[in-house]
């Protein structure tokens, strides 16, 4: 740890606070990692292989592929953007915040691996397909309660916010990441009704979280 890591006051707060920035650049890089990880997947026939069809219909014939990575990149994008805005609240966190951190980059770091065993089973009839699809809902309720679990960390102890939130205001942020929640667990029931369908919300969760559920939390008084 560097000396810039402790403030001047931390010993007098009987607590050591850490920037924010080194847990920031970290997560930046995971980030970056995982959602470039999801394009090694893609993959196109090789010359010869195609056995009499042509290209443009064998690609086509890949569009469980397509539809998996695109789901899973704006997923792995909207945590980004969101994680951005939650580090903007304040310049320091403790240890905990950063252990809560951890928690969210593995789930993050895991979800090229649901994402392609989801492209290889997504019309897949039966119960593969299914599995298949619970997996990777699953997953996703496990990244959505470590994202609120980072957040619930960062606004815990409002001296190291910027701007003094309300209790109004937070219980209105993590209302929109209640509902979020629910939906995710919703989807994993619905992962054995249609792989299809459940791909299809969390491609609809991805375009709610585009909005800016911190907002509230962000608002002064």
């Amino acid at each position: 740890m560097t000396e810039s890591d402790v403030p001047a006051d931390a010993g007098s707060a009987g607590r050591a606070d850490f920037s924010t920035g080194r847990m920031e650049a970290f997560s930046d890089g995971v980030f970056a990692i995982a959602i470039t990880l999801l394009v090694l997947d893609l993959g196109f026939p090789e010359p010869g292989s195609l056995h009499g069809i042509s290209l443009a219909s064998a690609l086509a014939h890949e569009w469980p592929s397509y539809f998996a990575y695109l789901v899973s990149f704006l997923v792995i994008g909207i945590i980004w953007i969101n994680h951005h805005a939650m580090c903007a609240l304040a310049d320091r966190v403790d240890r905990r915040t950063l252990f809560a951190n951890l928690f969210l980059l593995l789930t993050v770091s895991v979800i090229p691996y649901p994402t392609r065993m989801l492209a290889a089973y997504l019309t897949t009839p039966g119960r593969d397909g299914h599995t298949a699809a619970a997996v990777y809902a699953a997953n996703m309720v496990v990244m959505g309660a470590a994202f609120s679990l980072l957040f619930f960390a960062y606004t815990r102890d409002a001296r190291r916010l910027h701007t003094p939130v309300s209790a109004k205001d937070l219980r209105a942020a993590r209302r929109r990441f209640g509902f979020g929640g629910v939906v995710y667990l919703a989807a994993v029931g619905l992962a054995y009704v249609s792989p299809v369908a459940m791909l299809a919300t969390h491609a609809l969760l991805a375009v709610y979280y585009c909005f800016d559920q911190l907002a509230p939390a962000r608002r002064t008084g």
